[in-house]
């Protein structure tokens, strides 16, 4: 615990540091080569005084590291530390074997979802819902027909004879989320609506976009 407050603490140190307009400048006018802090207050048209300011800020987040010139030794050189912005993000999920999406139908939503996995990933995935339907909805076998996924109309299941201790599981809608309360438990939450209220390929379609995009959120998160 103490070690993740300590990562907190320094992303919190990162996120002040980025949380002014001129210093975000000097980020981005660093992201791509060094400078010194009169080139940057050239390029910037800042003052030195505020320039210096602004370094003292970044430096002390970890952000920019001060070198001296190889050739005029008076000048110095800032340089942007990629690795400070990188911890920006959330530490990723270890030892995460299977991903299995629930939803209460287990017809559309979970469907789409294990789909979109398996083929972002190359991983395993599963699907299953809290009361499964005889099959999955013809709109969601449409929609994801048209963006290349498979889906078997008649492979719906229920969590308990689907999930596994090892199972990363996502619930993909509110009711699956809060009914879950036993032994299977979701680790993650996505509140996507439900398509088949509406019934429309839209609404299908709008749930489709929202689960792609919170598939490549996570991918990235998941270590090999």
């Amino acid at each position: 615990m103490d070690i993740e407050l300590a990562s907190l603490a320094g992303r919190a140190r990162i996120h002040a540091a980025l949380g002014d307009p001129a210093r975000l400048a000097i980020v981005d006018a660093l992201t791509l080569g060094d400078a010194s802090p009169g080139e940057i207050a050239h390029t910037l048209d800042m003052p030195t005084n505020l320039v210096a300011h602004h370094v003292k800020v970044l430096t002390e987040a970890g952000l920019v590291l001060r070198g001296r010139s190889e050739g005029d030794r008076r000048r110095t050189y800032l340089r942007l530390q990629p690795a400070a912005l990188a911890v920006l993000t959330p530490a990723p999920l270890a030892d995460v074997g299977r991903v299995v999406f629930v939803c209460t139908h287990n017809s559309a939503r979970s469907q789409l979802a294990a789909a979109l996995w398996k083929r972002r990933t190359h991983r395993a995935a599963a699907s299953a819902g809290t009361k499964p339907a005889a099959r999955v909805h013809p709109r969601a076998i449409a929609v994801a027909h048209r963006h290349d996924l498979a889906l078997n109309p008649t492979g719906t299941a229920h969590v308990s004879d689907v999930v596994r201790d090892d199972d990363l599981v996502i619930a993909v809608c509110d009711n699956a989320h809060e009914d879950l309360t036993g032994q299977v438990r979701p680790q993650l939450h996505w509140s996507v609506p439900d398509p088949v209220r509406v019934d429309t390929d839209a609404a299908f379609e709008a749930a489709y976009a929202d689960l792609a995009d919170r598939v490549d959120r996570l991918a990235p998160a998941i270590t090999p």
